[in-house]
């Protein structure tokens, strides 16, 4: 699965805001709910909009994304 067929940026929709295509959901909005632990089912009841190839997507945007670069703080293995 490639995330980009299921994400999309335009400035026609929601000022340009990424959202979940062929959706108004912002992506933001459907990865919080996932940090969230709000369930699939729950999710796709909330936001009839969406699919489940849409959470997938959004997962593998966040995973894809964690790779670049994870700012967390150096801790040292002798303290």
């Amino acid at each position: 699965m490639n995330y980009n067929d299921y994400i999309t940026r335009d400035k026609s929709i929601c000022n340009g805001v990424p959202v979940l295509k062929g959706t108004r959901v912002p992506l933001k909005t459907l990865l919080d709910n996932i940090a969230d632990d709000v369930s699939d089912q729950e999710i796709l009841e909330s936001y009839p909009s969406l699919r489940k190839e849409h959470i997938r997507a959004a997962i593998l945007f966040a995973a894809s994304a964690a790779k670049d670069d994870i700012p967390l703080p150096c801790v040292s293995a002798l303290s």
